[in-house]
């Protein structure tokens, strides 16, 4: 062998070992002390063995900073291939230098070339401030901080992550204490995942809060993962250990497909597309005032009671999330009635809106699941923007070309027949009942009140009465479906998950063209 091309072969192997063990065995056991994984273990564990190929690698390493404090290339997650970042908080505490963010613009920009997933994992305080050395420098050659930068850099891959929206997924994990550019990428990403008592994301961090409000705080109550699962909503999955994190993206990416040109992966349910939900029957009780748990009804219904929540901590008022029918994704949106009688408010309406956005840029078809007395009367509600907030759901499903079903199961009132799709003319392709479903402006207790209650000889009896004819009459779905050429059929709950099924497999191949316009513009 020739004397130079060894001398190369073991600079190359020792750099390369060094970059490997990134900011060294003492910073990576730090980090371990801490729960955290080092940035390479989590890859380790997101990818499949050995899959993954590494893009710049020796970036940085001749300035004492391996791979620049980000590893990042392309992998695969059960054969599929995705594109991935993985900042390293062992170097310069992960903080975004030149290289890295030019590594973190390229991770995106390739995963759009190539029409696949895109990931990061974040675990940085944001842009990398000049240390002595650096200011020197830049002093010394009358050169600005940010003359070195390119139009691909950290702070720009803001441009990307929204040329790449609605086109391939992009999912986010906070892995621990991020802010400023750390923050905003993963804002404008799908999906975000963070670790409850490591995580935190914020713009600006408690030092600097107190400097300039004088307020104090702990990281925690200012970013920490529950604020962000169950205040906020920015968090969409919040786990309690890195590992069942990095896990639970993989199981995401299972109901996803790979770009907007593609459907998602179909997979052998092993449940019978005809199996029968007799327990449907004794879950969801006759009466409107009765609360019962919607998640009962949607494990029953979908394969193998495999149902992927999203934001289930913020909003509970509506479920949101990802399940199969006969092998093919769908999404559920629905309301439930154990929290807040299942009624639709500001937070659960940018919530849901965002969802059937999603769901509809990805081609996956949408069952709304229908039990609510309508949005939330109240100053509060009324204060807090509910037309605008309530806006962007009607928004949403207007805009919606995917398949949609929605289904009432016991009520709809009002607004609800809005906000679910239930009134014909907003997009929806099927609207079904169950039999003990009542629908209409107001409840029929209301209604009867309100028509027969102010009468003087109004007795408690005439009233029952009136109420009993109510029922039979204007809240019976037998009634209803009579001149109401809206709605498709009057199902048994028992029969729902089969005919769901049928329904999705006759719309498989819908089309529906968009207006020829940029955009629209949906109330924000």
């Amino acid at each position: 062998m020739d004397e130079l091309l060894k001398k190369r072969l073991e600079e190359l192997e020792a750099i390369r070992a060094r970059v490997i063990m990134g900011g060294g065995t003492e910073r990576i056991e730090r980090q371990h002390a801490m729960g955290k994984l080092s940035a390479r273990e989590r890859l380790d564990i997101l990818l499949d063995q050995g899959s993954l190929m590494e893009m710049n690698m020796l970036a940085g390493q001749a300035l004492g900073l391996p791979g620049d404090a980000v590893v990042c290339g392309s992998g695969t997650i059960d054969g599929r291939t995705v594109f991935v970042y993985s900042q390293d908080p062992t170097v310069r505490g992960g903080s975004i230098g030149l290289e890295h963010g030019i590594k973190m613009y390229r991770t995106v920009e390739k995963a759009l070339e190539l029409k696949v997933p895109f990931i990061g994992l974040h675990d940085s305080p944001g842009a990398r401030l000049p240390n002595e050395r650096e200011l020197e420098i830049l002093g010394m050659g009358k050169r600005s901080y940010f003359s070195s930068l390119s139009a691909k850099h950290g702070g720009s891959i803001f441009y990307p992550n929204t040329i790449a929206s609605g086109t391939i997924p992009q999912i986010s994990a906070i892995m621990g204490t991020c802010g400023g550019i750390s923050v905003y990428s993963p804002a404008l990403t799908d999906f975000i995942y963070m670790i409850d008592k490591n995580s935190q994301m914020f713009i600006t961090g408690p030092d600097v809060v107190k400097m300039v409000t004088g307020e104090e705080i702990s990281k925690d109550d200012l970013g920490g993962a529950r604020v962000h699962a169950e205040k906020t909503g920015t968090c969409d999955f919040l786990h309690a250990q890195e590992e069942a994190c990095l896990l639970d993206i993989r199981r995401l990416l299972g109901f996803l497909p790979p770009n907007c040109d593609t459907p998602p992966p179909v997979y052998q349910p092993g449940d019978d597309p005809q199996r029968t939900c007799s327990e449907l029957n004794d879950i969801v009780p006759s009466s409107p005032n009765k609360p019962y748990d919607m998640h009962k009804v949607i494990l029953t219904i979908l394969d193998n009671n495999d149902f992927l929540e999203v934001k289930k901590d913020f909003a509970k008022e509506v479920i949101v999330g990802f399940g199969r029918l006969d092998g093919k994704t769908v999404g559920i949106v629905a309301n439930q009635p154990a929290v807040m009688a299942g009624a639709m408010t500001t937070d659960s309406s940018d919530k849901q809106a965002r969802f059937i956005r999603f769901c509809d840029c990805y081609g996956i078809p949408l069952i709304l699941l229908v039990d609510t007395p309508a949005y939330m009367p109240g100053s509060h509600q009324e204060h807090s923007g509910i037309i605008r907030h309530g806006a962007k759901v009607l928004y949403a499903l207007c805009e919606a070309t995917v398949p949609r079903i929605s289904l009432v199961l016991r009520k709809a009132y009002g607004g609800g027949n809005l906000g679910m799709g239930v009134l014909p003319g907003l997009g929806n392709d099927m609207v079904l009942y169950w039999p003990i479903m009542e629908t209409g402006i107001l409840g029929a207790e209301q209604s009867v009140m309100l028509l027969y209650g102010r009468k003087p000889d109004a007795t408690p009896e005439y009233i029952a009465e009136k109420l009993a004819e109510y029922r039979e009459t204007y809240a019976n779905p037998m009634y209803d479906i009579s001149s109401n050429m809206n709605v498709q059929d009057v199902i048994a709950p028992v029969e729902t998950r089969s005919y769901l099924i049928r329904a999705l497999t006759i719309m498989a191949d819908k089309r529906r063209q968009r207006h020829g316009k940029r955009h629209g513009n949906i109330p924000l």
